[in-house]
């Protein structure tokens, strides 16, 4: 299945800055997660991630810092500011309202009893 660009843009925010909820990460393990999580159904791009880092970054909600773990390489790590918890949640807020909002709408189609097409769609 393809996911239009549009959508995987409004979901981005809301989905980096919950995997940063749960923990510092840096930009590689973010797209595998993100991968994961959507049973590789979303593969962002690096194109994608690093503008959508430094954008929260500028907005206060991500900070960054370069760690070298032990035996491993230098990476920057991103973590979720108080600000950025703040934004989160008014993400989930706003995305669960859109989703009661579709599935109101998918249910009610489901049990509405089709009718039939108008004159003007008779002759076609």
């Amino acid at each position: 299945m393809h996911i239009t660009k549009d959508l995987v843009a409004a979901s981005a925010t809301p989905l980096v800055l919950g995997i940063l909820a749960e923990g510092d990460s840096y930009g590689y393990a973010i797209l595998k997660q993100v991968n994961e999580l959507s049973g590789g159904q979303l593969e962002w791009t690096d194109g994608l991630l690093y503008p959508l880092l430094h954008r929260l970054e500028r907005l206060g909600h991500v900070e960054s810092a370069w760690e070298t773990p032990p035996g491993g390489r230098r990476r920057k790590y991103y973590r979720i500011t108080d600000q950025g918890r703040a934004e989160l949640a008014e993400q989930r807020r706003q995305w669960a309202a859109v989703v009661d909002a579709l599935r109101g709408v998918w249910n009610a189609s489901q049990s509405i009893t089709p009718i039939a097409a108008p004159a003007w769609e008779a002759g076609r």
